[in-house]
C-alpha cells in the first residue's frame, strides 16, 4: 500500500522535521542518532549525515563545517540506531466512533481508524529519520508481528498489515503486554497505541516487563470525545463492542455522575502508574487531527529532552 493512501501531504508536513529521539540507551546499528550502550565499539568511518538536535557534538566534522558552513556528523559502522516497535490494539472497543466525529480528516473516524493513521505517521517518521520500525498487533492475544526494519519500502509492509485489521473481540492488555515482551529482545522503543481499557494494575504489571528490559516506552491512549464527556441525554441501549451479548437499556442521566467519577479514577491510576515507571502517557482524542496531535507531542518531547540535557543529571 502507498503511504499517500493513508496519510495526506498535510499530515506529512506536520510531522516532518521533528525527530523522535530515544530517551534511554538503545541497542542497534547504523545511524548514531541515539545513545548506544557500546562505547567506542568501532572506528570504521561510514558516511556523513546532517546534524540532528541531540547528537553528540564530539562527532561533528569541523572540516566539513569550514568548507560548507553546515553541521555534519561523522557516522561510524557500529553506531546505534533506534529500533521501535508499535503495538497496535484492534480489539472491539477500538471500533467506537461518535456520530459527531472530529475535525477535517478525523471527522466520524473510529478509534481504530484513528490509531492506524497515528501508527502510519509514526512508522513513516521513524523510518524517514533512518531508524527501524516494527509492528505488533493484538486483540485477545498477539495476532501479528513484523520485526523492525529501516528500509523505506518497509513503510508499505507495515501499512498493508495495519489496514487489513478488523477491530473485534475482547482484550486483556496486561496479558498481551506480558506475551509481547519476550518477542522484543533488543533494547529500544516500545509504542503502545490503545484505549488501554481493562484492569489498570494488570496493565502496569505488563508494562513492568518492558521496563525491566530498559525500553523507552510511550503510550498513545486513544479516546473518543463521547467517552470523556458522556453527552447522552435520552434513554440509550448501550452495547459492548467486545461482547455482543452484553446489552443494557439505560437512562444516561442516572449514570453520568458515577461514570465520570469512575473514568477519572481510571485515568488517574493509569497516569500515576505510568509516571512511576517513566512511561510517557499521551491522551489523544479522535476529534483532534492526528498528525497535529502527534507533532505537538513530539515538539514537547524534544523540548523536554533539551531541558534535561542542559540541566545536568537533575
Amino acid at each position: 500500500m502507498a503511504l499517500t493512501d493513508t496519510l495526506t501531504p498535510t499530515d506529512l508536513k506536520h510531522i516532518g522535521g521533528l525527530p523522535l529521539l530515544a530517551r534511554t540507551v538503545v541497542e542497534g546499528m547504523n545511524t548514531g542518532v541515539h545513545r548506544s550502550p557500546d562505547k567506542g565499539a568501532s572506528v570504521e568511518f561510514k558516511q556523513h549525515r546532517p546534524y540532528v538536535p541531540g547528537d553528540d557534538l564530539r562527532n561533528l566534522d569541523w572540516k566539513v563545517f569550514a568548507k560548507s558552513d553546515r553541521f555534519y556528523i561523522r557516522e561510524y559502522e557500529e553506531e546505534t540506531n533506534l529500533r521501535a516497535t508499535i503495538l497496535l490494539d484492534h480489539s472491539g472497543s477500538m471500533r467506537y466512533a461518535s456520530q459527531t466525529g472530529g475535525l477535517g480528516d478525523a471527522a466520524g473516524m473510529s478509534k481504530h481508524d484513528y490509531a492506524v493513521r497515528l501508527a502510519a505517521c509514526l512508522s513513516y517518521l521513524i523510518i524517514s529519520q533512518g531508524d527501524a520500525a516494527g509492528l505488533m498487533t493484538f486483540d485477545t492475544k498477539v495476532t501479528g508481528y513484523i520485526p523492525p526494519r529501516g528500509k523505506p519500502s518497509h513503510v508499505g509492509v507495515l501499512l498493508d498489515e495495519m489496514t487489513k485489521l478488523a477491530p473485534g473481540g475482547e482484550t486483556d492488555l496486561g496479558k498481551v503486554l506480558r506475551d509481547a515482551s519476550p518477542k522484543i529482545k533488543r533494547r529500544g522503543m516500545v509504542i503502545l497505541i490503545s484505549d488501554c481499557f481493562g484492569d489498570v494494575a494488570q496493565t502496569l504489571r505488563g508494562l513492568a516487563n518492558f521496563g525491566r528490559s530498559a525500553h523507552d516506552i510511550m503510550i498513545f491512549q486513544v479516546w473518543d470525545r463521547d467517552e470523556l464527556d458522556f453527552p447522552f441525554k435520552r434513554w440509550h441501549r448501550f452495547d459492548s463492542l467486545e461482547d455482543p451479548s452484553d446489552q443494557h437499556l439505560l437512562d444516561p442521566a442516572q449514570l453520568r455522575k458515577a461514570y465520570l467519577e469512575k473514568l477519572d479514577e481510571f485515568r488517574q491510576q493509569l497516569l500515576a502508574g505510568c509516571r512511576k515507571r517513566r512511561v510517557d502517557l499521551v491522551p489523544i482524542v479522535t476529534d483532534q487531527p492526528y498528525a497535529e496531535a502527534l507533532a505537538a507531542y513530539l515538539a514537547h518531547r524534544q523540548y523536554r529532552s533539551k531541558g534535561s540535557s542542559g540541566g545536568g543529571k537533575g
